[in-house]
């Protein structure tokens, strides 16, 4: 109900003035012309913290406060407006049919994308655009990110949640004393075009090594904490006063991927969040009664909510073989659902309730230093928008026990599987099939690169090319060079040295005479079309024209191919967001 409809206006619950505008795709706060501006949480309240006092007597009151805002970048948001006509003015036209808004689009897959961070934590974040900066906490990423996601570029976020108990009512759950592992991670990567996206979870247990890490203290100063080798990967978080920077390295040294962003959360918002969404659907398989999460709830569909679903996402003795990574498969169901229920729920179109959503969530996320404004987070929400649920696929890192133990408690990656999955996602590769006319341009430019491999190809004794480092490990380009001729009989080939610039993809470059040359030489490496960059050659020092071969970040080693795997394997389990899974 708009405030124009109540009798007193004190009684006006603030939340129910927002009010969605068809013509602008935002919502607006109405009141009637001699209401008083009611206080709403932004990032006027923001400033008013940084001046290091409370609110004045009219802020308290509602009034507007004409004081300057320092260092508070402007971004655009709902608009205050002393009185809304009920009637089109006379002679105008009245508004078109509202259509389905941007806003509603934001709120939607803002939402989704917090709602990983629910996982096992359970934590759960939900945006709501403009008015809520001061909820934010954000911490820096340490130069361990990209340095923030890109419209025209693939985005990986890395979502985390902790153990770290906070607040009442969550003495039951994680350790006590736990400094805040990264007890669920999940690494989300969406394709340049927009049309897919996979959501990769990294087991808690899994061995890994983890890097130095240089992270910012809270005075201001830097300190490097050093890595360890051989440790589960929750460690990566909170161990040795390790933020979630560090969890970032991990994951990069682990699955060759930067990611752009994270976020984190503990075991809070879950509750409210299910609340305020009057619960998620889930499914199981079999009755369940588990003491330890407390979640006792028979076989078939349920929904769940508060600490009920708390006690869903924690459990993990009762189903599947009872570890982390049947936990996982439970997580991954409920993320799905949840998905789903926000895209048809119709908390979207009530105000008040979107509020409530929002301030859990906002309350409950910590994020990196490069997406610390409800503007920023609103632009992911517009690109995640894009994103159809059918082509969110769930997946986990392959592994298996780790062979070093009588008592199974850890993993090890599953060396046959796991480089294909990540090289998948480092080369954007969809786990999912994409509808022909959302992949056309995609496809058009793939053709195009597969078309530069075929035809005829020289000899291995006529390429002439010479190799430089643009990128990879230290020696390649020597390495590269012994192989190339001492094991493929490529005797026209030198070393150059460093490329003037660092590449993330090796590239062969070559003028319109050495097409074969380039062909055979993509044949011997295992180069992708892509990888192949006509242009012109460059002259050596006999002046014998002579291709460049660049080796870039993702070069893995002299006769290590580098054409991306276009199928995850058939032993890799998977699921997409629009499927309903059962837990076993």
């Amino acid at each position: 109900m708009d405030a124009q409809g109540r009798g007193r206006v004190e009684n006006i619950d603030p939340a129910d003035q927002w009010v969605l505008n068809p013509d602008t795709g935002e919502y607006e706060l109405r009141l009637t012309p001699s209401a008083p501006q009611s206080a709403v949480p932004g990032p006027r309240r923001r400033a008013a913290r940084a001046a290091g006092g409370a609110p004045g007597p009219e802020a308290a009151s509602g009034s507007r406060t004409t004081a300057p805002e320092r260092d508070t970048p402007e971004v655009p948001g709902p608009r205050r407006r002393r009185a809304v006509p009920e009637e089109p003015p006379p002679g105008r036209r009245g508004r078109r049919p509202a259509k389905k808004s941007k806003a509603k689009k934001v709120l939607l897959w803002t939402g989704g994308t917090m709602a990983f961070v629910l996982v096992g934590t359970a934590g759960a974040a939900y945006l709501y655009l403009e008015h809520l900066n001061d909820n934010i906490t954000s911490v820096s990423d340490d130069g361990a990110s990209t340095g923030g996601f890109s419209k025209d570029k693939a985005i990986n976020l890395l979502v985390i949640g902790t153990d770290k108990r906070t607040g009442s009512g969550n003495e039951g759950y994680g350790d006590s004393g736990s400094v805040g592992h990264a007890d669920t991670t999940i690494l989300l990567h969406v394709s340049k075009d927009r049309t897919n996206a996979t959501a990769l979870s990294i087991p808690r247990d899994l061995i890994v090594d983890i890097p130095d890490c240089p992270t910012e203290q809270e005075d201001g100063s830097s300190e490097i904490i050093k890595g360890t080798q051989g440790v589960r990967f929750n460690t990566s978080l909170g161990q040795d006063g390790r933020t979630p920077s560090c969890t970032m390295r991990t994951v990069t040294e682990l699955t060759g991927v930067t990611p752009d962003n994270f976020m984190v959360a503990d075991f809070n918002a879950v509750k409210t969040l299910t609340t305020a969404v009057d619960g998620v659907e889930v499914c199981l398989a079999k009755d369940i009664d588990d003491p330890d999460s407390h979640l006792k709830l028979s076989k078939g569909t349920h929904t769940v909510q508060g600490e009920q679903a708390l006690a869903f996402l924690r459990t993990r003795h009762s189903v599947g073989f009872g570890g982390d990574l049947s936990r996982i498969a439970i997580q991954q169901q409920f993320l799905g659902s949840l998905m789903r229920k926000l895209k048809s729920n119709d908390t979207l179109t009530s105000p008040t309730k979107m509020i409530k959503l929002a301030e859990a969530g906002t309350k409950a996320l910590t994020v990196d230093s490069q997406l610390d404004s409800i503007s920023k987070l609103k632009d992911l929400g517009l690109e995640l928008g894009k994103l159809n649920t059918k082509n969110l696929t769930f997946t986990t890192v392959p592994v298996i026990d780790n062979p070093a133990e009588k008592v199974k408690a850890t993993v090890v990656l599953n060396e046959a599987t796991a480089p294909t999955v990540f090289r998948m996602i480092q080369d954007d590769v969809s786990f999912t099939e994409v509808k022909e006319q959302a992949k056309a341009s995609k496809d058009a430019a793939a053709a195009a690169a597969a078309a530069r491999l075929k035809g005829t190809q020289s000899a291995a004794s006529e390429v002439r090319v010479r190799v430089m480092n643009g990128g990879a490990e230290g020696g390649s380009a020597q390495a590269t060079l012994s192989w190339l001729q001492n094991d493929e009989g490529v005797t026209k080939s030198e070393n150059a040295g460093n490329a003037p610039e660092v590449l993330s993809r090796t590239t062969l470059e070559y003028g319109p005479e050495q097409a074969d040359q380039a062909r055979k030489l993509a044949a011997i490496m295992g180069l992708p079309g892509t990888a192949l960059k006509p242009g012109e050659s460059v002259t050596n020092a006999q002046g014998l024209p002579t291709m460049t071969l660049t080796l870039g970040k993702d070069f893995k080693g002299a006769g290590v191919s580098l054409t991306a795997p276009t199928t995850v394997p058939d032993t890799v389990d998977k699921s997409t967001a629009d499927k309903v899974e059962c837990a076993k």
